[in-house]
This record gives structure tokens, C-alpha cells and sequence, in this order.
């Protein structure tokens, strides 16, 4: 009896130091990044040589990881060596820094909040000193811009910033162009070493889109400049390490000879349209094996589209990979679990995992549409719109992308089961769902923005219990008049319009609030974070 007494008497004690045991400020907030797991890919059709590139592929992808955080933050190991919160070091991880992704608002003490121009440029320069200050490559998205030691402005190439790793980035892609089958592959690889180590990006561009007959894919380098919210120019490093599903791919790739008429069939002046992409451009879709950089950073993207060089884009085209495993996982986990809490019972019905699909394919399509250049001799869009282009380039995708799965389905052109009504309320949804996104980013700063559009031209009712009812007429009209609104804007290069049309426009309503906190209250994820299996 002693010992029974003493055995409960310690498990109410162990129990008692568990309740009183401090719980982190951030337990909800590493929570709302969802684990998925990506599961070991089949390798079954792959050779001995192609899975050994595919360890090398990942290989350089981690190097591609530590070169981001010096880029977007600075010293890794020192920050979370720093911190003794288990949970707070998993947000410092996903956020790759201490500012949170959503708001820009640092969480971990000694640190200020994040500033526009993070790791990209001194912290005190101020625009005045920027504008002022004659230097050929500061507006280069590839260079760094620091303090000499007599205190003056100076510019630091990417590949002379980062040497160290893009040397063992280009051992591993050598190796690899060294033992690949695939001729087309060798000539990507080594043309992507020399585009790293010149940040010429052109050829590799071209070499890439040619590599078109290979199971496996590498997107690795500066590809975005979301970053950057002081200037809008400044490139992040990033990489996607890709298996293609052929027979997908080649259901996608019936879109191709198309762009021409996508491009025609955006609504607006056709003076804002003008630009052509070349006949090189393809269409993949491929699961995600690994990412790396900014792409592992906060919001998981789910499709690509690439190159971003637009003398790439003009003289062969894009490359649309849309990314199967990770849209599906945002589908089942956080887009249908939005609809059924924040929808009518009637629009639940619309919620397509098909629709969402073809909205994430047609958006992709859409940023290789519109213009690259301004019409009117202020440059490329961005450098004419600053620290909006990102900004209006994510409304342009996905209002655009949505209309373009109509004009599909008016001809029943996209052989899946879902309507009209269908891809504008799964859109809506997945609207909502990244509302949470925050203002922080471009991206969520886009999100709200087309929901404040929507909001005042009727597309849609939100009632008293907090369910929307959606008008799928003026949702698509609304849609149509932003797209126009947004083409227009960066044909002209109008930054001043732009950025008062952000700024009315980005900013949360009240609905949106109580939204966020019905989410929150039914622990529905904000994103997901990966958990890579490797076998």
C-alpha cells in the first residue's frame, strides 16, 4: 500500500511540474505552420546516375540555404545559439530570422523589427543617400549594397559575396553534369555554374528551358526580389529540388501554343499587353522533394514561374512548373477546412480541389503575361514601380489566373469536372485562407488587396455568423476591372498611383479580423512547414 501511495504521490508530482512547466509564447504561432510530411519519392524509373544527382542536387540546395540566411539575416548559428526556447528557435527556423513573415515584428528580444530592406542594404541608408549616389550596379538585382570603410556606399557582387558557398555549389552541380545521361542537363548544369559564378543569369535561363527531357528538375539561384520592400529589386537565393509526373506534364503541355491567346484574352487596353513570350515556353508538373532558401521561408509557394529575366522571357519563354504534392496538401489541410467554416452551405458545394489546381496553373501562366517594359520609356516595371511592382505583380497573377480558367471553361477547355462558379469560389477561399499572410509581404499585401477590391464591387455578402455568400457575376467582373487597373499600372510605370492605390487598398477590414480569429479558434493552419523523408 506504501508503494502505491508513493507511486501515485510521484506521478501527481510529475504531473503537477508538467501543468507548471512555462508554455511559449509561441506555441500558436508555430502551430499555425502545419507539418507535412513529403514522403520518399519512387525512385523505381530513375537510374543509379540519376539518383546520385539527385543527392547532389540537394547538396547545393543547402548550400543555397546558408546563403540565404546571411542574405536575409546574417549570422544563423549566432541567432539560434541565442535562444533558449525550444519553440521560439522552430519560429526563428521557419522565419529564417527573428521577424515574423507575417508582420515584419521581431520575436525574439535584442533584436528590432525587420527593416525594408533587410540584409540587402546598410541599415541607416537612407533613399536620399540611394538616389544620390552614382553607381552602375546598384539597381543590379545581384549586388549587395554596403558601408566602405570611409563610410560611402558601395556595391558587392552576389558571387563575390558569397564565394565560399557558390564554389561548393559549383563542385556539386559539376560532379552532377559529370555523371548525368541527359546532354540537356549537363549544358543546364554548367551553364548555371558559370551563372553563379558571373551572375549572368541569361544562358542559364535559355538552358534551362531547354531541359525539357528530364525526370528531374533543379530551380536553384536569385530568382525573387520579394525580400527587397525598400526598392523592389534585390534578389533572394533560393532552390526546388523536383521529380516531374510525365503524365501530367503532358496534359498541361496542350496549354503551351496558347499563351499568345491568354495574352489576348486579358482584359484592358490592348497597349498594355504587348509583350510576347517566346515560343519556348513549357509547362510542368512536378512533386517537391526538396526546398531551400526562400523558398523554405514562411509561405510555402505551391507553382513557379521562371525565368524572371524578362530577355529571357522575350526571346524563348517560361517555365511553369505547378508543384502537385504541396497543392494538394494545401488544399486538404487549410483551403477545404476554410471553406467549410467561413462559406454559405449552398457555396460549400463549389469547393473544387480540381478548381483550386487549375486557379494555381492559370495563375503561374499569368506572370509571364502583361507587360515587361513599360510602354512609355520609364524601363522595366520594376524599376519603374519600386517597392510596389512585387506588390502588383501578385494581384495582376492571381486575379488574372482566375479569369483565365473562365475563358477555359466557357469552351470547356480544361477536361476536370468543375465549373466557372466552382474556380471563382475556391478562389475566393483560398483568398480568405491567405488573408493571415499578413501585411508584411508582398504576397499578403496582394491578398488583402483583391479582397477590398471584391468587397466594394458586390462580388460578395458576408453575414452576421460570419459566412460569405458569393455573387460569381460581379466576382468576375470585379476581377476583370482589377486586372485592367493593375496592367495599366505597370505598363505606364505610375509608382504614384501604385502606391496610393496600395496603400487604401492593403489594408485588414474588420471582417477580415474576425475571419483571422475564426480560423484561429478552429485551429485551422496559416501555412505548412515540410518534414523531408529522404528514404
Amino acid at each position: 500500500m506504501q508503494k502505491n501511495f508513493l507511486k501515485s504521490f510521484l506521478i501527481l508530482l510529475v504531473a503537477t511540474a508538467c501543468s507548471n512547466a512555462p508554455k511559449s509564447p509561441l506555441n500558436r504561432e508555430v502551430a499555425n505552420y502545419a507539418v507535412v510530411t513529403v514522403k520518399a519519392p519512387d525512385l523505381s524509373g530513375i537510374t543509379d546516375n540519376g539518383k546520385e544527382v539527385l543527392n547532389l542536387y540537394r547538396f547545393a540546395a543547402d548550400e543555397v540555404d546558408a546563403i540565404y540566411w546571411e542574405q536575409y539575416f546574417g549570422d544563423k548559428h549566432a541567432l539560434l545559439d541565442s535562444i533558449s526556447d525550444p519553440v521560439e528557435k522552430t519560429y526563428a527556423e521557419i522565419n529564417y530570422g527573428p521577424w515574423d513573415r507575417m508582420d515584419g515584428k521581431s520575436f525574439v528580444e535584442g533584436y528590432a523589427d525587420r527593416l525594408p530592406g533587410v540584409g540587402f542594404y546598410p541599415a541607416d541608408m537612407t533613399l536620399e543617400e540611394f538616389e544620390a549616389w552614382d553607381n552602375p550596379d546598384k539597381m543590379s538585382p545581384y549586388t549587395l549594397v554596403r558601408r566602405a570603410a570611409d563610410g560611402s556606399l558601395q556595391t558587392v557582387w552576389y558571387h563575390d559575396a558569397y564565394k565560399e558557398h557558390i564554389g561548393k555549389i559549383s563542385s556539386y552541380l559539376l560532379a552532377a553534369a559529370d555523371i548525368t545521361i541527359k546532354p540537356s542537363v549537363r549544358k543546364y548544369l554548367l551553364a548555371k555554374i558559370q551563372a553563379l559564378q558571373s551572375d549572368n543569369f541569361y544562358e542559364s535561363g535559355i538552358a534551362w528551358l531547354e531541359m525539357d527531357d528530364s525526370k528531374m528538375d533543379l530551380v536553384i539561384g536569385p530568382n525573387e526580389a520579394a525580400d527587397d520592400q525598400l526598392l523592389g529589386v534585390k534578389r533572394s537565393y533560393e532552390a526546388f529540388v523536383l521529380l516531374k509526373k510525365e503524365s501530367h506534364t503532358e496534359e498541361l503541355m496542350q496549354y503551351v501554343s496558347r499563351i499568345g491567346e491568354f495574352q489576348q484574352d486579358l482584359p484592358g487596353d490592348p497597349a498594355y499587353k504587348t509583350f510576347q513570350p517566346g515560343s519556348g515556353s513549357n509547362i510542368f508538373a512536378c512533386d517537391a522533394l526538396y526546398y531551400a532558401g526562400k523558398a523554405n521561408a514562411g509561405i510555402k509557394v505551391i507553382a513557379l514561374n521562371l525565368p524572371f529575366d524578362p530577355a529571357v522571357q522575350h526571346d524563348k519563354g517560361t517555365r511553369t512548373i505547378l508543384l502537385d504534392n504541396v497543392i494538394y496538401a494545401k488544399f486538404n489541410s487549410i483551403v477545404a477546412p476554410t471553406g467549410e467554416i467561413l462559406l454559405s452551405a449552398d457555396d460549400r458545394e463549389h469547393l473544387s480541389s480540381d478548381a483550386f489546381y487549375w486557379n494555381v496553373a492559370m495563375r503561374e501562366v499569368a506572370h509571364g503575361l502583361g507587360v515587361k517594359e513599360t510602354v512609355n520609356g520609364k524601363g522595366s516595371v520594376e524599376e519603374a514601380l519600386g517597392s510596389t511592382a512585387q506588390t502588383f505583380e501578385e494581384v495582376k497573377a492571381n486575379a488574372a489566373g482566375v479569369l483565365l480558367v473562365c475563358k477555359l471553361q466557357d469552351h470547356f477547355d480544361i477536361h476536370h469536372l468543375f465549373t466557372r462558379q466552382d474556380a471563382l469560389t475556391t478562389f475566393f477561399v483560398s483568398l480568405l485562407r491567405s488573408e493571415r499572410f499578413g501585411e508584411g509581404s508582398a504576397l499578403g499585401r496582394a491578398n488583402v488587396i483583391i479582397y477590398n477590391y471584391l468587397r466594394e464591387a458586390g462580388a460578395f455578402q458576408r453575414d452576421a455568423s460570419g459566412h460569405y455568400t458569393i455573387d460569381p457575376a460581379r466576382m468576375e467582373s470585379g476581377l476583370a476591372a482589377l486586372t485592367a487597373l493593375v496592367l495599366e499600372t505597370q505598363a505606364t510605370g505610375n509608382r504614384s498611383f501604385a502606391a496610393d492605390f496600395e496603400a487604401r487598398y492593403s489594408k485588414r477590414c474588420e471582417d477580415y479580423q474576425a475571419d483571422i480569429l475564426n480560423l484561429g479558434l478552429e485551429k485551422i493552419p496559416v501555412d505548412i512547414r515540410f518534414d523531408f523523408q529522404t528514404r
